[in-house]
């Protein structure tokens, strides 16, 4: 089943030839703010009391991936009188943030999808599709891990590999596949500098990508679980 099921947020937004989606917006939707995101936090949490441990979430499907699984329902929030509007740069008010809960069984956590990103992706996967169904296999070229390969992106009709803007950075993330023809973004460059510069206790076989969200409200949609190997930053798996 394709990634493709996943990306089904209906925005409209424009397209630049060099990267997959552009930053000049609206100032309410540059970049996530704090106090918003703490008071949704404390609206979450109160409702997971007021409800006997349930949380503000749609239902998705059992095999969405865990940084898109748990969207936040802020109907509900409303309903219960814990929020007034959802936040001015969220999807729902007009903005570019899917929030979204992650560890919602241990310590549920209100984070953010960028879904400039959601829209970019989606427009290569129709590309990634079209490739698929002419030539009954998905663009898979040279191996960049296990499960992880790079797209024959010429064959695609693209002039360059594709990379997409980092929601963390000014960075351009590469954009790589898996064998189910699923496109992944990879975060290591995001990942690195933390490694670097933040103490931390993950261990091998630990999932990195909660580096990210240890220290940024971003969470890193679309991406294959990290670990550290003998120190070095490695794809675990290309399972999302």
């Amino acid at each position: 089943m394709k990634l493709l099921k996943w990306l089904s947020i209906p925005a409209v937004l424009f397209m630049l030839t060099g990267c997959l989606y552009p930053q000049s917006e609206l100032k309410k939707n540059n970049a996530t703010n704090q106090e918003q995101l703490e008071s949704v936090q404390t609206a979450v949490s109160q409702y997971k009391e007021q409800e006997s441990g349930l949380l503000p979430i749609k239902t998705k499907e059992e095999d969405t991936p865990p940084f898109l699984k748990y969207p936040l329902d802020f109907s509900k929030l409303r309903e219960s009188g814990l929020i007034g509007e959802a936040p001015g740069n969220s999807f729902e008010n007009g903005g570019h943030y899917q929030y979204v809960i992650i560890n919602p069984d241990e310590d549920p956590t209100v984070k953010v999808v960028d879904l400039r990103m959601t829209e970019a992706l989606r427009s290569l996967q129709l590309k990634v599709d079209f490739y698929e169904n002419e030539n009954e296999f998905p663009p898979l070229n040279n191996k960049i891990a296990k499960g992880v390969y790079d797209l024959k992106y010429e064959e695609m009709g693209l002039e360059s590999a594709p990379t997409i803007d980092s929601p963390y950075s000014d960075q351009k993330l590469p954009v790589y596949i898996n064998e189910r023809g699923e496109l992944l973004v990879d975060y290591r460059k995001e990942i690195y500098p933390l490694l670097e510069e933040e103490e931390h206790s993950y261990e091998e076989g630990d999932d990195l990508r909660y580096f990210l969200t240890d220290h940024t409200p971003i969470a890193p949609a679309y991406s294959p679980p990290y670990t550290l190997e003998d120190g070095e930053l490695v794809f675990m798996s290309a399972d999302s």
